[in-house]
C-alpha cells in the first residue's frame, strides 16, 4: 500500500515536461497535445489548456472545427482534472479572470499562426505573425515563475525563419536557453492542425522545426562567454 502511494507521487516526464510542473498550454486547437501530456503524467491537475476557439455552437467552435477529436480530448482532460479555457487571446491572456494571479513553470505555444490572410512568404503575413508573437511573449513573460520557461515549437525553414522569434522574445525580456529539435512522434497522439481557414482540421507536415526554450535573463546561469556573445549581438 505504501509503495502504491509513493508511486502516485513520483514525478513523470515526457520530453521537456514534468508532472511536477505547473503548465499553461495556449493555442491548443484540438487539445491533442494537452491530452498527450495528461496521459503520460496520469493526471492533468498540473495543467491549464486554452484555445482561441469558443466551446459553443459558433462557427469558430472547437467542437465544430475539430469534431473528430476535440470532444473526446476535452472529456478526457476534464476527467483527469485539467482546467480548460476557451476564447483565450494570447495578447490579453494574463488578464483572464482564471489566469490573472497565476504563475507557471512552463508556458507552451506549439506552431503559432496568425491565420491565413496573405501568402506565407509575403511580408504582410510575416508581420501578422510577428505581432502575434510579440503579444504572446509579453503576456507569457508576466505569467512565468522566476525559474520558468516559455516554449515555442516553430518551423525553422524559410519563410518561417523570417519571423525572427528569438529577437522578438528578447524585446520582451526573454532570452533563448535552448533550441531543441522537435519530432512529433515523441508526443503519442499529438496531431498538429492548421487551425485556420476551410482546412483548419487538416494536419500539416512539420518539416524542420524546433522547440525554442526561453527564460527571464536574471536567472539564466550564463558563462562569461555566453554573456559576452549575448551583449555583442545587440
Amino acid at each position: 500500500m505504501e509503495e502504491a502511494i509513493a508511486d502516485t507521487k513520483r514525478e513523470k516526464r515526457i520530453m521537456h515536461y514534468s508532472s511536477n510542473q505547473k503548465i499553461l498550454l495556449v493555442g491548443e486547437g484540438n487539445f491533442s497535445f494537452a491530452a498527450c501530456l495528461a496521459k503520460e503524467f496520469g493526471s492533468a491537475k498540473n495543467m491549464v489548456a486554452s484555445s482561441l476557439d469558443s466551446k459553443g455552437n459558433k462557427n469558430v467552435s472547437v467542437m465544430i472545427r475539430y469534431s473528430n477529436a476535440a470532444p473526446s480530448n476535452l472529456k478526457e482532460l476534464e476527467d483527469m482534472g485539467c482546467v480548460i479555457l476557451h476564447e483565450v487571446d494570447v495578447h490579453t491572456m494574463r488578464q483572464h479572470p482564471l489566469l490573472v494571479n497565476q504563475l507557471f513553470d512552463r508556458v507552451v505555444f506549439n506552431f503559432p499562426h496568425a491565420g491565413f490572410i496573405f501568402m506565407e512568404n509575403q511580408m504582410s503575413q510575416i508581420k501578422l505573425h510577428q505581432d502575434l508573437m510579440r503579444g504572446f511573449f509579453t503576456s507569457a513573460c508576466e505569467m512565468l515563475k522566476e525559474s520558468g520557461e516559455v516554449h515555442v515549437t516553430h518551423k525553422t525553414s524559410h519563410p518561417f525563419s523570417k519571423w525572427e522569434i528569438v529577437k522578438l522574445a528578447e524585446e520582451t525580456g526573454l532570452y533563448l536557453v535552448e533550441e531543441a529539435s522537435f519530432t512529433r512522434g515523441d508526443y503519442p497522439g499529438y496531431l498538429n492542425k492548421r487551425g485556420s481557414g476551410k482546412k483548419c482540421n487538416r494536419t500539416f507536415p512539420v518539416g524542420q522545426c524546433s522547440t525554442y526554450k526561453f527564460a527571464k535573463l536574471p536567472l539564466l546561469e550564463f558563462s562569461f562567454t555566453t554573456l559576452y556573445d549575448h551583449v555583442n549581438r545587440k
